[in-house]
């Protein structure tokens, strides 16, 4: 949603649909409406700081916690509440692509979720997946799944 959509108001329309299908619950939906928003925002040349203000002030989620901070005493946790803010902060305190990664999966919770939030955001920041990442992670998926990705990619690019 966030690097599909043309306007605020649709990314939160459509992160809002593709949640309520999986976390029909309020604050599912408020944590794939943070996610998209920070895509959004990172893919439309967004500073980090200006990602940061604005999910702040949109979803009220505390963003101003440190992630050395929260990591060693963080517990496998599959709420929004608790996963969404986290995955927010290992990016918002990464060097580049694979620092975010590394820091969400070192989290220690729900690491293929958290990855994949903080790994959407990167992605649109940096620009990127290294190449070396992208190619490990396209040579283990089935072909359709491959199919899918170039249809969507030929449509945001």
């Amino acid at each position: 949603m966030g690097a599909y959509a043309k306007s605020l108001d649709e990314v939160m329309d459509l992160a809002r649909k593709s949640a309520e299908v999986t976390h029909n619950h309020p604050e599912g939906v408020k944590g794939a409406q943070a996610t998209a928003l920070a895509i959004h925002l990172a893919f439309t040349g967004k500073n980090k700081d200006e990602i940061k203000n604005m999910i702040e002030n949109t979803f009220a989620y505390d963003l101003h916690r440190k992630y050395d901070d929260i990591q060693p005493l963080y517990r496998f946790e599959v709420s929004c509440q608790e996963s969404v803010p986290q995955s927010i902060i290992a990016f918002l305190e990464s060097d580049d692509y694979e620092s975010a990664i590394r820091k969400a999966v070192a989290f220690g919770g729900d690491a293929d979720t958290m990855g994949a939030i903080t790994g959407g955001i990167a992605a649109a920041f940096y620009g990127e997946i290294p190449s070396h990442i992208l190619n490990e992670c396209l040579n283990r998926l089935p072909d359709e799944m491959k199919k899918v990705i170039n249809k969507f990619n030929a449509i945001i690019n």
